[in-house]
């Protein structure tokens, strides 16, 4: 294979039963943990179909993803990865549009610094009431249980499955399996072999967005 490196990987024999848009889903909650991803391809033309581009941010992102994920058992299927070829017409598109995107954004937020440092400017001048407010505290932490193999997740969006959250946590030792509450989307199990490897986890994935709006909280099940 002498395709090289970028920032785009290929991913096919993707089980090409699953709708684009949970294929989609399921993609990012499994490859975000790589690095940040900017965009995800999967088109359901005949074609195209059981093959999706992700895009990342960062090259070693991708590449940490192709090594790591070779083969995995993605809906049954292992996943079959390599490193996008530079000249596809879908990615250099998107990259270009991207590109222009991105100086926008670049134009747009200069502007706002430039526009928020001449208010803190105009702040220090005069002395504003706020300043004398007390500073909030924190939000106080998510209150824990000793530590066993058993983990409980809270705050997992509407969409989570058993699937994504398998995906998820067997890249860790000790792995055994998921256990969704019947009726209640937002809260699961995790049982590890052993809770020090339950707690390497936790540490690891605590906080992870499963979506851009969820971040999972994770604390150990009671005993």
């Amino acid at each position: 294979m002498d395709i090289r490196p970028n920032h785009t990987i290929y991913i096919n024999n993707v089980n090409d039963k699953i709708k684009k848009e949970e294929l989609k889903r399921s993609l990012y909650a499994l490859l975000s943990q790589f690095g940040q991803i900017i965009d995800i391809v999967a088109m359901k033309t005949p074609k195209m179909r059981g093959q999706a581009f992700v895009i990342f941010k960062e090259l070693t992102a991708a590449t940490n993803a192709l090594r790591q994920l070779q083969g995995f058992p993605f809906f049954n299927k292992p996943m079959r990865i390599q490193y996008a070829k530079t000249d596809s017409e879908v990615i250099s598109k998107m990259k270009g549009t991207y590109g222009d995107k991105e100086k926008k954004k670049e134009k747009k937020k200069k502007a706002q610094e430039a526009a928020a440092a001449a208010a803190a400017a105009n702040a220090t001048k005069k002395p504003s009431a706020v300043s004398a407010a007390p500073l909030q505290t924190p939000a106080a932490q998510v209150p824990d249980n000793p530590p066993n193999h058993i983990l409980f997740l809270t705050n997992l969006p509407e969409e989570t499955n058993e699937m994504m959250l398998s995906m998820l946590f067997n890249q860790f030792p000790g792995f055994k399996e998921v256990r969704l509450v019947p009726g209640k989307h937002d809260i699961s199990f995790v049982e590890f072999e052993g809770e020090s490897q339950a707690g390497v986890a936790k540490d690891a994935l605590q906080g992870f967005r499963i979506t851009a709006t969820c971040a999972m909280k994770i604390t150990y099940a009671k005993k």
